[in-house]
């Protein structure tokens, strides 16, 4: 009985959120020009909060992934200035995430540092690189090319609506998390060494080898995410991706309340990425000051925190 309350309670209030909104802008908020704009918005959470799952399988996770973001928009921005050409340009901004990644995991896995420490000091190490190579200053103009920039207002025409490239690129990532986890070999090893790391390791799971690829490939998924915000924005600076860690993680715990164990699932991550975005969007069309929502997203994290600890603690007893 409570775990069905708790599965279907994040719903429920998704379902109140929605209905509430509705009301209250019945002209615009429910249109499809407006959903189309939620799921741009939403596109670069989508894939940080996915790739974000894939550590979190582990009861690992990663802090440093909205300055990765930061740093790789930064990295294929100040290439763009500097005459590389685009795809070269995206894909070093690419290889940056995936060696930043795999540095998270060399010192989680191998040296043995807690992933709050290690990530809380990369997010400084890519924070303050990121200020470094871009001079503190935000890059844009003619530096970024229009090929780059017109990514992000390019899509797909179905009828009379128009579905973006970002929200393509962002349901491919988080379909690919999803087979990932659910359909392979390699996400029932992570869910393994989630559930015990210790009896994993006795069953011949290689436990370091493992976390050291997911936290590569949630350093990848930080990047790409860096690259499509700067895309959106044909702009790059600094401090861009500062609030996708604190949202991916809320994310991730939402999901985490609506899983029958407990358990961070893509498909229920997109769901808690779904619920922050409508509360974002519908915040700001009823102009409600920004910080009422930044305090809205710590609630949001701390219930669904203890949340999905009781759960945990219901499944295990």
């Amino acid at each position: 009985m409570i775990q069905t309350l708790r599965q279907s309670g994040t719903l429920l209030g998704f379902a109140a959120i929605l209905i509430f909104l509705t009301i209250q802008l019945p002209d615009t908020f429910l249109t499809a020009r407006n959903v189309i704009n939620i799921s741009q918005q939403l596109s670069m959470l989508a894939v940080v909060a996915a790739t974000m799952t894939i550590v979190m399988v582990m009861n690992d996770f990663d802090l440093s992934v909205g300055s990765m973001a930061s740093l790789a928009g930064v990295v294929a921005a100040v290439l763009f200035a500097g005459g590389f050409p685009l795809w070269g340009s995206v894909l070093a901004a690419l290889v940056v995430g995936l060696l930043g990644g795999l540095f998270n995991g060399f010192l989680v896995s191998v040296l043995g540092i807690l992933p709050f420490v290690a990530t809380l000091g990369t997010l400084t190490v890519f924070s303050g690189t990121a200020f470094l190579i871009s001079d503190g200053k935000t890059i844009f103009g003619r530096d970024i090319p229009a090929e780059f920039s017109g990514f992000a207002r390019a899509g797909v025409e179905i009828g009379d609506v128009k579905i973006p490239f970002l929200t393509l690129t962002a349901l491919a990532v988080v379909t690919l998390c999803w087979f990932v986890l659910e359909q392979t070999n390699f996400g029932r090893r992570l869910y393994a060494i989630g559930g015990n790391r210790e009896a994993a390791h006795l069953a011949g799971i290689r436990v370091k080898r493992l976390r050291l690829i997911a936290f590569a490939l949630t350093g990848l998924g930080a990047a790409g995410a860096g690259l499509m915000y700067a895309s959106r924005v044909a702009s790059a600076n600094p401090t861009q991706g500062s609030g996708l860690m604190l949202d991916a993680i809320a994310a991730v715990f939402l999901g985490m309340t609506m899983s029958r164990q407990g358990e961070p699932r893509v498909i229920y991550t997109l769901v808690g990425v779904l619920m922050l975005g409508v509360l974002d969007n519908g915040l700001t069309q009823l102009r409600v000051d920004s910080y009422v929502r930044e305090i809205l997203v710590g609630l949001i994290v701390i219930s669904a925190v203890a949340t999905a600890a009781f759960s945990k603690r219901n499944a295990q007893s």
